[in-house]
């Protein structure tokens, strides 16, 4: 038998051998080292057109055998998509109420009969309908909710879990679909781990022994081409195609880079084409000895957990940071929690009271190729970011908008709606004045004493008026 077993053996220790040759190969050739200069062959634009087009044959396939089979389609709008409402005023809106809800003009006769208009009574029955209204509007429309689940596409991207309408259709659709899981899982997954674990082993050690150095310009220099270098092979992990706008605006030293927030890649993206100082809490495990190493080459600001519920604390370290020029931008997402790509929530306002530049950033990604969106509440990191790696890819634009600065009459609340509005603005998504802490927590009281006052305040007025006349 040991002469029958040798050659294979041979055989079989060859093989492995060559295929780790062409792995390592094509990994250093064709992404690495393009990574590490920041260059491109076109391969990720070329493979992303050609995923449109799949994409385009699938969902038009798919309409098809539904109108067949006589099957009703999923409108994703319908239900997961949020609808920016016009502002209106209680008042103006109960006044509405009132008139309409009029007897008299209803009959026709208000043109004809003189008295009080619908907003001089003290109260009326028709208020009520207001509040009710509001209170269905918000059972059925709830913008808070849509704001913590995953967008529902409205065509096909082969991946099961983006589109309820999925369903056997046809066999070669079938077939189609089967052939991408065996590209995700067997060819993409296998090679994005590897860069992800070269990208972030390279990362520790470089930063590690770059900590060694003294404080200088050297240390610097090296440090950020560390980090460039070590993010752009973590986007290359993700087979990211990111689209960058206006970058002469981006963040200088001394200043303070706010963005809108819907992933932990989220930082990923933005450090792979600048380098910034990351403030965050000090956490254990791996993601610990990342931090640990991080921080040894570059001034980054790390909180322990029990530091991170003192504001001033926070705010003398911020405003510590930025004073120095010759240190990198902060990196802060005032949300404080991952929003769904649809929406901007309320900004915290604690890095706008530091009184330092403000660079603002919106994120903007396509959902078509991959949801960045992460639930923390229904998948764990692990999950996640494997439900990340197992995507098509994530395609996103980033968009640096003119630096901003705190007006004399602004408090720090004012600041921050008007950057989260420009944010909003510029990346096409909803401006809410909802708190993001919603997501795990309930509605505060004085929220709902805010809007009693509100109405209290119409009533004790319409008063007055008629006290006076």
């Amino acid at each position: 038998m040991g002469p029958f077993i040798s050659p294979f053996s041979n055989l079989i220790c060859m093989l492995l051998g060559i295929s780790f040759t062409l792995w390592v190969t094509l990994l250093l050739v064709f992404i690495i080292v393009p990574a590490i200069f920041g260059l491109s062959f076109g391969i990720r634009g070329l493979y992303m057109k050609t995923l449109l087009k799949v994409f385009k044959w699938a969902t038009v396939r798919m309409e098809r055998g539904a109108k067949e089979k006589n099957h009703l389609l999923y409108k994703p709008y319908s239900l997961n998509s949020i609808i920016a409402k016009e502002p209106t005023s209680l008042e103006d809106e109960l006044k509405e109420i009132r008139r309409n809800g009029s007897s008299r003009e209803l009959d026709g006769s208000a043109s004809t009969t003189t008295g009080p208009s619908p907003s001089s009574s003290e109260f009326e029955m028709s208020d009520t309908f207001y509040f009710c209204r509001r209170g269905i509007e918000s059972i059925v429309d709830d913008e808070v909710t849509k704001c913590f689940s995953a967008e529902e596409l409205e065509s096909w991207n082969l991946l099961t879990r983006s589109n309820y309408n999925f369903q056997h259709i046809s066999t070669r659709l079938t077939v189609l679909w089967g052939f991408g899981v065996i590209i995700r899982y067997g060819f993409l997954l296998p090679l994005r781990l590897t860069l992800a674990i070269t990208g972030i082993s390279l990362l520790v050690v470089f930063t590690t022994i770059i900590g060694l150095l003294p404080n200088g310009r050297l240390k610097n220099f090296l440090s950020e081409t560390v980090h460039l270098m070590c993010y752009r092979i973590c986007v290359r992990a993700l087979t990211a195609i990111i689209t960058y706008h206006h970058s002469e605006n981006k963040p200088k030293n001394g200043g303070i880079c706010v963005a809108n927030h819907t992933s932990p890649i989220d930082v990923i993206i933005l450090a792979s084409d600048g380098c910034y100082a990351m403030v965050g809490q000090i956490h254990g495990g791996l993601m610990g000895l990342i931090q640990r190493s991080m921080v040894k080459a570059c001034p980054h600001i790390w909180f322990e957990r029990l530091e991170v519920k003192d504001r001033h604390l926070v705010a003398k370290r911020l405003s510590d940071h930025v004073k120095d020029k010759s240190k990198l931008p902060i990196l802060i997402f005032p949300e404080g929690t991952c929003i769904n790509n649809t929406s901007v929530m309320m900004f915290k306002k604690g890095s706008f009271e530091i009184g330092s530049t403000v660079y603002p950033v919106a994120i903007k990604y396509d959902p078509r190729f991959g949801d960045a969106f992460w639930n923390s509440s229904k998948f764990g990191m692990v999950n996640y970011l494997l439900r990340m790696m197992s995507s098509w890819a994530i395609v996103c634009s980033v968009w640096y908008l003119p630096p901003m600065s705190r007006q004399e009459d602004e408090d720090a609340v004012q600041f921050a709606n008007r950057v989260k509005a420009a944010i909003a603005r510029q990346g096409g998504l909803v401006d809410l004045l909802w708190d993001g802490g919603l997501k795990r927590g309930k509605v505060k009281d004085a929220f709902k004493e805010e809007q009693q006052k509100i109405y209290s305040k119409i009533l004790v007025g319409t008063q007055a008026d008629r006290s006076r006349s």
